[in-house]
């Protein structure tokens, strides 16, 4: 079963348009590899403090690309 902090990560990309080919591509990871993480198949140590990094960074980038309206 996946852990909650995957669940929100997970929310997070959805409401962001953050798909997971991207996500890994900013991680460095194989797109695979990062779905059995946010899958629950993997739980390597430090990984929802990488991920919710990186998807925090994700936000302000799209954030800071997206034209005032």
């Amino acid at each position: 079963m996946p852990a909650q902090w995957t669940g929100d990560i997970l929310s997070q990309m959805h409401l962001n348009h953050i798909t997971a080919k991207r996500l890994a591509e900013h991680l460095g990871y194989n797109p695979k590899y990062v779905s059995a993480i946010l899958n629950g198949k993997k739980e390597p140590k430090k990984a929802e403090e990488r991920f919710r990094q990186a998807v925090e960074e994700l936000c302000r980038e799209a954030a800071s690309a997206t034209p005032p309206v």
